[in-house]
């Protein structure tokens, strides 16, 4: 027969025991099976409870439940990753290439990430110190947000911009500092105004150039002196040139490549816009080795490793992929040529993005708000584009259309749009 009080339980003699020592048990009894009523909100950490959603995901909801539209809203491209690509995905489960990697990464794919961003970037970097691979652009700017914010640190960047840089800089305890783009810098910032928005607990400059929503870029000449500006003011550069195979016009200069800057910089690419890699979640980060290994030291007990079946395709993407790039990067030409034609016709003006693959119309000419004219236009005509306030209070009076869509969608898109805007104007 089993020991009642095995375990140290209060079998029958020991719970008797109890009851005779103390006669309050009852009260006792009550106080243990009180339930306070569960609230999940009061668990959830402010910083994330101050965090709004994505504009970009709040408004695609409500395509989910809708038929027949076309979209130009969310940035991905329409071409499927290229057949070589996937190839060396599959041959790398056939060959059982399923295990981790280091935390770093496959060193046969960073060795080939040194040797692509010096051939194409001009800046060299120790593939074994220098250069971690993560799980999308997205996560190597997390990792750089949380390795080197300290609470109140300001960071500087430039709106309108990707939806996740002021959020992320919150989420790591910092302060978001947003600085305007203009229109009538096609969508560049300039040396003054980030030197305006600096302040003694200034600590590093946020960078995103092609842009995401604008399609906007930087000339060499501008460059320098954001860097100049950088380095007397002792601030650390965040570059985020996921675009950079995109540049339609004149050639992309990276900040990291000039004098004095790559010591200071992070530099952030990845594989999902130029190589149509979207599903396969592989970024990478260079920079000083101090810096790296922070990152790294945040992503073992995160991430740990990336999928080294996304690792071994785009060890395939980046040794043999650029004709795919450039073949690409035409048909965006082709489309962003037509587009913005169009826009400017029905008279919402649109500058001529030089990166990336997005429009970013003005509407204020119809007196509808961002908001208004994305949501009116779904309803009417069935075509989704995003709101420009998703991308910060600047984005507001724009619409972000991603030309990544086959071209006749697009015609047929903007052909619902011309008939909207005359209906609205009417």
């Amino acid at each position: 027969m089993p020991d009642e009080n095995c375990g140290g339980g209060l079998g029958p003699a020991s719970a008797g025991h109890t009851l005779a020592k103390n006669n309050n048990a009852a009260v006792i009894d009550r106080r243990y099976t009180q339930i306070v009523q569960f609230e999940p909100q009061q668990f959830i950490a402010r910083t994330v409870a101050a965090i709004p959603r994505s504009g970009i995901r709040d408004f695609f909801d409500i395509v989910q439940g809708m038929k027949d539209v076309i979209s130009l809203g969310v940035g991905e491209p329409d071409f499927a990753t290229p057949w070589h690509i996937r190839e060396a995905a599959i041959y790398a489960l056939e060959r059982g290439r399923t295990g981790y990697t280091s935390n770093l990464g496959l060193l046969s794919l960073r060795e080939a990430i040194a040797t692509s961003v010096e051939r194409h970037f001009k800046i060299g970097y120790d593939p074994v110190r220098e250069i971690l691979i993560g799980v999308g652009v997205s996560e190597t700017m997390d990792l750089a947000f949380r390795a080197i914010i300290n609470p109140g640190d300001e960071v500087i960047y430039h709106e309108p911009c990707y939806v996740s840089y002021s959020p992320g800089i919150a989420l790591a305890g910092g302060v978001p500092v947003a600085v305007s783009c203009r229109p009538e810098n096609a969508f560049s910032v300039t040396a003054a105004a980030i030197e305006k928005a600096i302040t003694a607990k200034s600590k590093a400059l946020v960078l995103n150039f092609p842009t995401n929503p604008t399609g906007g870029t930087m000339g060499r000449v501008e460059l320098q002196k954001i860097a100049a500006v950088v380095q007397r003011r002792n601030l650390l550069v965040i570059t985020d040139e996921i675009y950079s195979e995109l540049t339609f016009e004149g050639e992309h200069t990276s900040i990291a490549a000039l004098p004095g800057m790559r010591e200071r910089t992070i530099f952030l690419h990845g594989f999902s816009k130029a190589y149509a890699m979207t599903g396969f979640r592989i970024g990478y980060a260079c920079g000083p080795a101090d810096i790296i290994d922070a990152m790294m030291r945040i992503h073992q007990y995160s991430m740990l490793c990336a999928s080294i079946i996304s690792q071994e395709a785009a060890l395939e993407a980046i040794q043999h992929g650029q004709p795919d790039t450039l073949a690409m990067r035409e048909h965006y030409r082709a489309r962003r040529n037509f587009i913005v034609s169009a826009f400017n016709e029905m008279g919402l003006p649109c500058h001529l993005p030089r990166g990336s693959f997005y429009a970013f119309p003005c509407i204020q000419s119809t007196g509808l708000d961002s908001k208004d004219f994305a949501r009116k236009l779904l309803e009417a005509e069935k075509v989704a584009c995003v709101p420009g306030t998703a991308f910060g209070p600047t984005g507001e009076g724009y619409l972000r259309c991603c030309f990544a869509t086959a071209l006749d969608r697009i015609e047929i898109a903007l052909e619902r749009m011309a008939r909207f805007v005359k209906k609205v104007r009417s």
